[in-house]
């Protein structure tokens, strides 16, 4: 009991009066206050004074009961939903509970408004220290829980009292431990060129890395998220590890916060670790539940600043007995996937559990057979708080299955929370950072209690991490000339085969489309000088002398074979009689006809043509590049150029109907021009002529002479019989199919048109009338052939300026912008490699670049590290020297 008048109290070697000694966290009571006596000179104290000390007594003891009242009240409040489950463990651990009681009445010192009451009424003194301590009492548990849920909300780790005490008091094995910042440089930068080597296919270029292979229940995932301190593993019933694991862990000071990627997926900055957790848990299921088990690894790398450098692979969980719905054969899969990691130089972490015996271990037993003499094992035991202390001492001090990297012990899982459901202090179960901090606290816990009976053991899961580290370190150490030496071998060996193949020339995704792409512009400018008006006029010329001609067939040529009809226009010979111009029956066909040709839509046929004339030349200079081998290239072409010519289809053709409006109403024909459209007419007959005579021999060819002349004599007579209605019983149309009767109709119409057309020719090409435009009603072909002239060469002017001229200005660019400002890097990667030689050369070029740059870090480190050596060797020479 500290006097109220009789003394003074000494803090941290200064004096400090009693009513202002503040709270002081960290500190024993009784290692900061001391009590100093002092000599108080005795007056003789009045009436009045005394019931005035005896009236303050109760106000003194009524604020501080008020004060701790309304401090244990608001802390009750704040932390209602952790308070149960907090004092649930203080109670089953009372040492823990009276450290932390402890860590708060250290405190007494620094804190203001630790004492109500002065120097003056000492029952007042006593009754605020009193009360403090109780509000101290109640909040214990509160400050730590509240301090847990600061850091899961913001993912730092606040649990810095049981890291610390664990760095003090389990770090025995590692006193002398030389780990300096030299060594993790050299692990971080193995790793990369690890990583780097992961795109070369050999067997001869291996760095080490820490697989992990246990049993199913053998706590092998939870291992691996202490290692990391984050929940990221799938999680299921049934067989969700598929896939090796290749997990690339990466120390990053600098950062805030946990950081996932996946390079394969070009996934990346994920900070979201429940999504991190489907997408293994999608990547796994992905695989057949047939098959069970894939070789094809998932790559995740993960950067935090608590993880250590090192380089892990999850294996599937080995099982003992399949089960009903799995293949009989995937015990032996996992075994053989497993064998293919734990091959030199491979470190084997080998994961099991302390409530099994470890004869019956499988990850001790493929350990085994794959690491003989234990060089390269590191045993790990889990569930050490499941089994009696003694008991997991000799467990990881055991003999009978000695690792020369020895066992370490940890408890992966903290107990679940045992409150009753819906309560006002029930918990949800924790889960992300929430459930590494309360395994960390509760492997502390344990751990400390049982200080004494794991003494001389390596336990606790920052050992683990500090072994795995210095481990890996070692390998990697030991693995850097071989690798650098292998390294050198298969650069070799590439750049030779590179130098063979491909004449050192180097190749690239990029490079290899901009080439293409060049070409097919120099293309596009010689296509600008070769395909201009005069070909644009023998295009639209071609398709307006067939208008032409179907016009003509349809109104002048085409004379039908029926049997039942007669035909009552006028024969078309009346057209070589020496004057029609009073005959207004063919004035009214040829105008008709004329009619027809100029309101056919020409500014749309000529823009159709046109369009697609185009498109057919870049198909060609397409097909004259290396883009012909991509299909999707092809395609991205034919896009480019559809959407230049689309921006200006409707305003050429709408401007080519204009132009051509006037021919609508009046037609006005030069000489020159008639006689130009004659030798075309003479032509054009001509060559339907070859075609229809063509025609009548292929059909005779295909029906037979005798036969075809047989079904055409026979309905040449029917139609005389029917004209003539005569009843013609014969047996001879027996022998005729309704196929042959069509195919002798189609003879009768092929010799009758024919007919016309070697009248029409001689009659356009000999006749006199045929030289004078004003003839045009007896010369029909000539006018219609001088009429698509004029419109052809008017159309032309538009579309070369409308339509060529912007189609061969903004084609290139609308190429750059399809191929290089749309596609990706992946994209114009897999286009490149459609073609198989193609990918062969960039495949190799890549593989060159990559073993080029891992040999540049490689001898890096060995240069640092041939630094590091001599420098230890002066200094042992100093040393030696000088007796130092």
């Amino acid at each position: 009991m500290i006097p109220r008048n009789g003394g003074r109290l000494l803090i941290r070697g200064r004096t400090t009066p009693l009513r202002t000694f503040a709270l002081l966290r960290r500190t024993p009571v009784h290692s900061q206050l001391k009590y100093i006596p002092t000599h108080v000179p005795t007056r003789n104290l009045g009436f009045f004074k005394i019931v005035s000390k005896a009236v303050k007594m109760p106000a003194y003891v009524g604020g501080a009961m008020a004060a701790g009242g309304s401090y244990v009240a608001y802390k009750v409040e704040q932390a209602s939903s952790f308070t149960l489950d907090k004092l649930s463990a203080l109670k089953e651990m009372t040492d823990g509970f009276f450290d932390k009681t402890g860590d708060f009445f250290k405190g007494l010192g620094t804190t203001d408004g630790g004492e109500s009451g002065g120097s003056e009424g000492g029952g007042g003194d006593n009754g605020g220290g009193a009360t403090a301590a109780g509000a101290a009492a109640a909040a214990v548990g509160l400050t730590s829980d509240e301090g847990e849920s600061t850091a899961a909300e913001s993912g730092l780790d606040d649990d810095e009292d049981e890291e610390t005490l664990i760095e003090d008091d389990d770090d025995e094995d590692f006193e002398n431990d030389e780990t300096d910042d030299h060594m993790v440089n050299l692990t971080r930068q193995m790793i990369e060129i690890r990583n780097l080597l992961a795109n070369v296919n050999h067997d001869g270029i291996r760095l080490p890395s820490i697989v992990v292979i246990g049993s199913q229940s053998s706590g092998k995932s939870s291992v691996l998220e202490c290692i990391v301190g984050q929940e990221f593993l799938p999680k299921g019933s049934n067989m969700v590890t598929r896939r090796p694991i290749e997990l690339t862990l990466v120390n990053t000071p600098e950062a805030a916060a946990n950081v996932a990627e996946f390079p394969a997926l070009k996934m990346f900055n994920l900070t979201d670790f429940d999504q991190v957790q489907k997408i293994l848990f999608d990547l796994n299921m992905a695989v057949p539940a047939s098959e069970c088990i894939s070789n094809d690894p998932i790559q995740v790398t993960i950067r935090s600043p608590r993880v250590p450098d090192l380089s892990l692979v999850d294996l599937p969980g080995y099982i003992q007995v399949e089960a009903a719905d799995q293949p009989t054969e995937l015990k032996n899969k996992i075994r053989e996937l497993c064998n293919r990691y734990l091959e030199p130089p491979n470190v084997i972490l080998a994961i099991s559990a302390a409530d099994v015996d470890l004869a019956n271990s499988a990850a001790l037993r493929a350990s085994r057979l794959a690491d003989p003499r234990g060089e390269r094992t590191i045993g790990v035991v889990t569930k050490l708080d499941l089994v009696d202390p003694e008991v997991a001492r000799k467990i990881l001090l055991n003999k009978k299955y000695p690792l020369k990297l020895g066992y370490v012990g940890v408890i992966t899982k903290a107990p679940g929370a045992k409150s009753s459901a819906g309560g006002l202090f029930s918990r949800k179960q924790v889960s992300g950072y929430q459930a590494f901090v309360a395994q960390q606290n509760f492997e502390y816990a344990f751990l400390k209690e049982n200080k004494e009976a794991f003494f001389g053991c390596t336990v606790g899961t920052r050992n683990l991490k500090k072994k795995l580290m210095k481990v890996l370190e070692k390998s990697m150490a030991s693995s850097l000339r071989p690798t650098h030496l292998a390294i050198q071998q298969e650069l070799e060996e590439t750049s030779y085969q590179f130098k063979v193949e491909f004449n050192d020339r180097p190749l690239t995704p990029e490079m290899y489309l901009a080439n293409n792409i060049d070409v097919l512009k120099l293309g596009t400018k010689d296509l600008s000088h070769n395909f201009s008006r005069n070909e644009l006029k023998s295009i639209l010329k071609n398709a307006l002398d067939q208008k032409v001609l179907d016009l003509m067939a349809e109104r002048y040529w085409n004379k039908p074979f029926d049997l039942k009809s007669s035909s009552f226009e006028p024969d078309l010979r009346e057209l070589t009689q020496i004057n029609i111009d009073g005959d207004i029956y063919w004035h009214k066909k040829l105008d008709l006809t004329t009619s027809s040709l100029t309101k056919l839509g020409v500014g749309r046929l000529s823009t159709n043509l046109i369009t697609n004339a185009l498109l057919t030349e870049v198909e060609n200079l397409v097909d004259n590049t290396q883009l012909r081998n991509h299909p999707m290239a092809k395609s991205a072409v034919r896009d480019a150029a559809k959407s230049v010519l689309s921006n200006k289809y409707y305003s050429t053709a709408d401007q080519v109907e204009n132009c051509i409006k006037p021919y609508k109403y009046e037609i006005e024909i030069e000489d020159r021009e008639w006689q130009t459209s004659k030798e075309n007419a003479v032509n054009l007959l001509k060559e339907e002529m070859r075609q229809c005579d063509e025609l009548y021999h292929d059909l005779k060819s295909q029906v037979g002479g005798r036969k075809l002349q047989q079904v055409v004599t026979y309905l040449e007579k029917l139609k005389q019989q029917k004209d003539s209605d005569i009843d013609l019983s014969t047996n001879e149309t027996l022998g005729f199919s309704p196929t042959l009767i069509q195919r002798g109709k189609d003879a009768i119409f092929l010799k009758d048109r024919l007919s016309l057309l070697k009248m029409r020719y001689l009659f356009v090409k000999n006749s006199k009338k045929c030289k004078r435009k004003e003839n045009k009603y007896q010369c029909p072909e000539v006018f219609l052939d001088a009429v698509t002239t004029k419109i052809t060469n008017t159309s032309v002017l538009f579309l070369n300026v409308e339509l060529l001229s912007d189609f061969y200005y903004n084609f290139p660019r609308e190429l750059d912008m399809k191929f290089f400002n749309n596609l990706s890097k992946e994209e114009i990667e897999t286009l490149a490699k459609e073609d198989p030689k193609i990918k062969k050369h960039i495949e190799l070029q890549e593989r060159k670049d990559v073993l080029e740059n891992a040999l540049s870090k490689i001898e890096s480190v060995l240069a640092i590290q041939r630094t590091t050596q001599k420098n230890g060797r002066e200094e042992e020479h100093k040393k030696s020297v000088f007796g130092w």
